[in-house]
């Protein structure tokens, strides 16, 4: 394990994002990590990551920033990923009411198997689709204040709301790192490259930033 070092020691991090299929968690990645956008239904196959260097306040940090499938199959799967995290986005669309009620199971299940020891981010994405919302921006902020997670407004499509919750929770795991003494620092990997399947079926153009 990395230790936090005082004066500019390197702190690394694993976040791991979570959510229903198609609500958008790898074009989120995508448009951080390497400001790219794909109007077309991105896919992922089980699980992939990427990483992402920054320099917040004179420190440096490294994510290794894991992204997720969404399909009901993998979902037994979810703790093999999540177990080991510093942080979680959960990540919703805001036109699927469902993909909202699935996003406190995964609460739940994070907080049941880390405790506190995780910082917690929601996504409301898909911004781009405002005139189709299905979920209460009021109901979501108050739920994510609920179970100390802070909400951000997302979309991958405008690029918007990305870089500011990244930059947060990356203080957050910074934070919770000096408190348990360097602790939750993680030994970061060699980065893949996140594997998706390009769906060839038409796109509508409402679905615009789809994933």
């Amino acid at each position: 394990m990395a230790g936090v070092n005082a004066g500019g020691g390197r702190n690394s991090f694993k976040v791991v994002l979570l959510g229903e299929g198609c609500v958008g968690k790898t074009s989120l990645v995508l448009r951080y990590v390497e400001n790219k956008f794909n109007d077309k239904h991105l896919t992922t196959l089980q699980a992939s990551f990427l990483n992402k260097k920054l320099n917040i306040g004179g420190k440096r940090v490294n994510l290794a920033i894991w992204d997720t499938a969404g399909q009901e199959r993998f979902h037994a799967l979810g703790p093999i990923y999540y177990r080991d995290s510093n942080g979680a986005i959960l990540v919703y669309d805001i036109t699927d009411e469902d993909s909202f009620q699935k996003v406190k199971n995964w609460v739940k299940e994070l907080r049941k198997m880390l405790g506190n020891d995780i910082s917690l981010c929601i996504a409301g994405n898909k911004i781009d689709l405002e005139k189709d919302r299905h979920v209460a921006v009021s109901d979501a902020e108050s739920y994510a204040k609920s179970v100390g997670a802070k909400h951000f407004h997302t979309s991958a499509k405008l690029s918007k709301g990305i870089d500011e919750m990244f930059l947060d929770l990356s203080k957050s795991m910074i934070e919770k790192s000096a408190e348990n003494g360097g602790k939750n620092n993680r030994t970061m990997t060699k980065s893949k490259s996140v594997i998706v399947v390009d769906d060839e079926q038409p796109q509508q153009q409402s679905s615009g930033g789809c994933c």
